[in-house]
């Protein structure tokens, strides 16, 4: 098991703990990460994240998607630039995060394109 630390900046980061929790797969990510250190809502301290792994025309849907966890980081960053949190730096981290979106769906365009989405294909 491996522990990211990159989030450590503030009080409530500092009590976050994200744990790696699988091997990499063929691709040479990890698919399995475990964020603890919370006590949320639903009386859980702890969230399992969980991403495709394999081919979705092998394995079928089987986890999240970097963009699905993108469009969530934006939706939140516009909402704070559209409230009473709106600042330089949330504008800056919303057009990286836009822009980080934009890249990954044109990757999966142009995979699309070339027949090979949803396949170990490069």
């Amino acid at each position: 098991m491996r522990t990211i630390t990159e989030h450590a900046t503030n009080p409530a980061n500092d009590r976050l703990v994200i744990e790696v929790i699988d091997e990499p797969g063929s691709g040479g990510a990890n698919h399995k990460y475990m964020v603890s250190g919370y006590r949320g809502e639903s009386g859980h301290d702890s969230v399992l994240i969980e991403f495709q792994n394999g081919p979705i025309n092998e394995v079928g849907v089987n986890g999240l998607t970097h963009e699905v966890l993108l469009a969530i980081v934006i939706d939140r960053l516009r909402a704070f630039q559209d409230g009473p949190y709106a600042c330089e730096e949330n504008s800056f981290a919303l057009l990286l995060a836009e822009q980080s979106l934009h890249w990954m769906q044109l990757r999966t365009a142009k995979r699309m394109q070339r027949g090979v989405e949803g396949t170990h294909a490069v």
